[in-house]
C-alpha cells in the first residue's frame, strides 16, 4: 500500500500539489505514477484536494488539517482504511511525481527485514552537497541513519578534494518512507523533539528515541519538488512524451 500525504498549504511553494505537470495536477502526476507499482491513497487535507483526486479517479480520504507531519497524515489514512499491523505502507512525498518504479520496489522489499521504518538515499554531486533543500545522510556500517541534516554531514575538514570521499560519498535522502501499520502509530506517538523542529526533519524523531531507520541506497534521478525552481529542474530533466509513455506502459 502506497499512501501520499497531500498538504495543500506548502510555505516555500504555495499550492505547489496542484502545479502542473505536464496537463496533470502535481498531486495526481505523482498519484499515477506511485500506481505503476502498488494500490495508492492519497490522504488529502482539503475538500478540494479529494476532489480533483476523484476527477482523476485517485483513491483518497479526507484527513484532519491540523496535522503537522505528512506522516502523521499517513497514519490517520491508515486509520481509515483499516490496514493490517503488518501491512507494509509507503509514504511517498506528494512532490515526488518523478520517482522512479525500482525506488519504490526496492523500498518495500527492504521492509520485509527492516525493524522499525525505513527510508531510501542516493549518491549525490559534489556540487549538491551544500544545496539546503536537499537532505544529507549519514550511515552506520549496518545501513541505519545516524543523522539527517541540510548542512554538509559529514563536514570534510580537508574540503571536497579528500580522497576519502571517493570511497564515502555524500548520500541525499529521497522523499519516500517505509513502515507497517504498527510501526508507523509508533512513530507518530513518540514524542516531538526539539531536533525536528530545528532542522524540520520528522524523521529525526525516530534517532531521538533510538529506532532505527534502514536506509536502502538506491540509484536515482528524481528531484524532490520544495521550489519553482526545483519544479523546472524536474520538468527538464524528462520531456512530457517520455513521462507520459512511462505511465502508458503500466
Amino acid at each position: 500500500m502506497i499512501i501520499i500525504p497531500a498538504r495543500l498549504e506548502s510555505t516555500r511553494f504555495p499550492q505547489k500539489i496542484l502545479a502542473d505537470i505536464y496537463g496533470l495536477p502535481m498531486i495526481v502526476a505523482t498519484a499515477r505514477n506511485a500506481q505503476k507499482t502498488d494500490e495508492v491513497v492519497v490522504a488529502c487535507d482539503s475538500h478540494s484536494v479529494l476532489e480533483i483526486c476523484t476527477t482523476h479517479k485517485i483513491k483518497a480520504v479526507l484527513t484532519s488539517p491540523h496535522h503537522t507531519s505528512g506522516t502523521d497524515r499517513c497514519a490517520e489514512a491508515s486509520r481509515i482504511l483499516g490496514l493490517k499491523s503488518d501491512e507494509i505502507i509507503i509514504n511517498v512525498q506528494a512532490d515526488e511525481p518523478f520517482l522512479e518504479t525500482q525506488v519504490i520496489l526496492s523500498l518495500q522489499e527492504a521492509m520485509k527485514n527492516a525493524p522499525f521504518m525505513g527510508t531510501c538515499a542516493k549518491i549525490i554531486e559534489k556540487n549538491q552537497i551544500h544545496d539546503t533543500n536537499l537532505v544529507k545522510v549519514v550511515c552506520n556500517k549496518f545501513q541505519e541513519a545516524v543523522y539527517f541534516s541540510r548542512l554538509p554531514i559529514p563536514y570534510s575538514r580537508e574540503g571536497l578534494e579528500n580522497p576519502l570521499l571517493q570511497t564515502s560519498p555524500y548520500y541525499g535522502h529521497l522523499g519516500i518512507y517505509g513502515f507497517h501499520a504498527q510501526s508507523l502509530e509508533e512513530f507518530c506517538q513518540l514524542p516531538k523533539t526539539s531536533l525536528e523542529d530545528i532542522e524540520k526533519l520528522e524523521q529525526l524523531r525516530a534517532i531521538y528515541h533510538k529506532k532505527s531507520i534502514f536506509i536502502q541506497i538506491v540509484t536515482s534521478k528524481s528531484i524532490g519538488i520544495d521550489t519553482p525552481i526545483d519544479l523546472q529542474k524536474a520538468l527538464n530533466s524528462i520531456s512530457q512524451t517520455q513521462w507520459l509513455a512511462s505511465l502508458e506502459s503500466h
